[in-house]
């Protein structure tokens, strides 16, 4: 593996000076020569990549081949600012579509399976990665995209689908609404979740693995680095295998940018080694995680990370606590006394910062009777949430169905001292 990636590395730094100025620049700026990088043990030499570099460069200023050998772009929504785009060269389609073969096949799916695709069609790189993976491996792709439940719900019946593709918080509604209608998930062919798009818990696969009474599997890529298929769970569940002979993979200091051991926690970055069209260097995730070496149950041997604790750009800073959602999640539902369905408001009093948790109601609790009950409940999350995080917030619950759903990820923070 080891001299594969040096192999790959040395092609794609040569390609990437000599057809990106950005990195031409960057690379004369830190006075390097690419005949410097002779392996993966120069990998540390080399310049890191954000998204904001990608913005700069938009549309296509980061591509390293002409436009005509470019067979499909994609593209972030923007909603955060300028969307960064991504090119694919039809080698780099066919790498991809191998890479979600591979996601799909670990999770225990085969030529057998009819899979319905739940994700987006579009910009978003999550449906066709997820289409084309499907076609690679031989299994009957079923494109219904995202959007409109009872749709979705009629076809999983009618088509009998086997493998449900979605994000984890609409997988979660997608179990809620079956439970509405009074539809036994067993009624359904459902075996196999490929969850991703969304950081998410543990406590919320058990929750989503209950509710549609399947094995739920995490899916682990970003666009920028190809799509979906950078890694996923294997029918094991012993963290996430990572496709390192294309995506080579490093954890380092998110402050001082220092590469950290094996096992240590941190940022992971990314250097892609078999695109042509958008090959990036180091690129910063800005996910939180840690890297497992050794032989996975199932036989695989690349190297697996840890399940993400979190962004560390979704990361909050509370009267300096970092607290990340998944640590909320998990004690929300852990404890089990509220639905699985949260917001995290944000605020800035009299120069102080406050955290208030909303949480739903099980249904069946009533808001005028069970309020000694309600606030019994909230006493307890928020004492459990001080337990694990050494923070004291206010704690809210409201009524059954009164925070907003997702056909796609999830909003779990408002931010109020942003605005």
């Amino acid at each position: 593996m080891c001299a594969l990636q040096s192999k790959r590395l040395v092609k794609t730094v040569a390609h990437v000076y000599e057809n990106v100025p950005f990195y031409k620049k960057k690379i004369d700026d830190m006075g390097l020569e690419v005949g410097d990088i002779r392996g993966i043990e120069d990998l540390n030499k080399l310049p890191f990549t954000t998204k904001q570099d990608l913005r700069d460069n938009y549309p296509y200023g980061m591509f390293a081949v002409p436009m005509k050998q470019v067979v499909r772009v994609h593209a972030s929504s923007g909603t955060t600012g300028q969307p960064t785009v991504v090119g694919y060269t039809q080698n780099d389609l066919d790498m991809w579509a191998n890479c979600m073969a591979r996601v799909l096949a670990g999770m225990g799916a085969t030529d057998e399976d009819i899979v319905h695709n739940a994700l987006g069609y579009g910009f978003f790189t999550g449906g066709l990665g997820f289409h084309y993976g499907s076609e690679k491996l031989g299994a009957t792709i079923v494109p219904i995209s995202s959007g409109n439940t009872k749709k979705q719900v009629q076809i999983m019946r009618e088509f009998e689908s086997t493998v449900l593709v979605t994000t984890p918080s609409y997988a979660l509604y997608m179990g809620e609404y079956l439970r509405n209608l009074g539809i036994d998930p067993r009624e359904l062919k459902l075996r196999i979740g490929a969850l991703g798009g969304e950081p998410w818990s543990y406590e919320m696969r058990g929750q989503i693995e209950e509710s549609l009474g399947i094995k739920a599997y995490d899916s682990y890529g970003m666009s920028e680095i190809v799509g979906p298929g950078v890694g996923f769970e294997c029918t094991h569940k012993n963290h996430v295998h990572l496709n390192e002979d294309h995506f080579i993979p490093e954890i380092v200091d998110p402050e001082t940018l220092e590469v950290l051991p094996m096992g240590a926690t941190g940022e992971i970055v990314f250097t892609t080694v078999t695109k042509e069209a958008m090959p990036l260097l180091r690129y910063r995730t800005r996910d939180i995680t840690s890297l497992v070496e050794g032989p996975c149950s199932c036989g695989r041997t690349t190297v697996r990370m840890r399940k993400c604790t979190g962004r560390s750009d979704d990361m909050l800073i509370i009267r300096g606590v970092n607290v990340f959602p998944s640590q909320i999640e998990s004690v929300l539902l852990n404890l089990g006394e509220t639905a699985p369905h949260y917001m995290l408001i944000v605020d800035r009093v009299s120069n102080l910062d406050t955290l208030e948790v909303w949480v739903e109601g099980k249904e069946g609790i009533t808001f005028v009777d069970g309020m000694r009950h309600m606030k019994e409940i909230e006493k307890r999350i928020t004492a459990e949430i001080h337990s694990v995080l050494g923070l004291q917030v206010k704690v809210k619950l409201v009524e059954p169905k009164s925070i907003e759903r997702s056909e796609g990820k999830a909003k779990r923070i408002i931010d109020k001292r942003r605005n």
